[in-house]
C-alpha cells in the first residue's frame, strides 16, 4: 500500500516538540535532506507499491538518522 500523506497543520501539538526543534538543522544530513527533491523520488517509486497489504513508510521519514551532535 502507498504511504499516507501527512497533513501539515499550522497549529502544532502542544505536547510534542517539532523535529526541527530537536535536531541541529545545520548538520550536514539535515541540510542535504532540504535539497533532495522528495516529490520526484515519491513519483518514481509510487508504481512499486501494491494497492493492498501493509501500508508503506513515508519516503521523507526515512532520510534522517539521528546521531549525537559533535
Amino acid at each position: 500500500m502507498r504511504p499516507k500523506q501527512h497533513e501539515t497543520r499550522g497549529s502544532g501539538d502542544l505536547f510534542r516538540a517539532r523535529l526541527d526543534q530537536i535536531i541541529n538543522m545545520r548538520h550536514e544530513l539535515a541540510q542535504l535532506a532540504g535539497k533532495i527533491d522528495w516529490d520526484f523520488i515519491n513519483g518514481e517509486i509510487t508504481p512499486l507499491y501494491s494497492d493492498s497489504g501493509r501500508p508503506g513508510i513515508a519516503t521523507r521519514g526515512r532520510h534522517l538518522v539521528l546521531r549525537p551532535s559533535r
